[in-house]
């Protein structure tokens, strides 16, 4: 649950998603859910030459199981946070 609340902290900030495709989209993070699955708006693909055909899709729902890497603009994750956020997470006895 660690990554799915600090996705939700970043909606409505400007990602890039690579996709398992190599399919490569930039767009503006809309929603995410717990299985990580994103919906973005304002979607450009950056390589057009390559995917002519996504050229008009202006928003997307991407199922994270085809998601490879989301690229996060830096200003907006606090690392140090994070990294806090893992340590308790890895430190808390499993509910069984």
């Amino acid at each position: 649950m660690l990554f799915y609340s600090f996705f939700k902290s970043l909606v409505g900030k400007e990602v890039v998603i690579e996709l398992k495709n190599d399919l490569s989209i930039a767009g503006t993070l809309q929603s995410v859910d717990q299985y990580l699955n994103v919906k973005l708006t304002e979607v450009q693909v950056l390589d057009p030459e390559k995917y002519p055909h996504i050229q008009s899709v202006t928003s997307a729902f991407v199922r994270g199981s085809v998601i490879r890497y989301i690229q996060l603009p830096p200003d907006d994750v606090d690392t140090q946070l994070l990294q806090e956020a893992t340590r308790k997470e890895i430190t808390q006895p499993r509910k069984e």
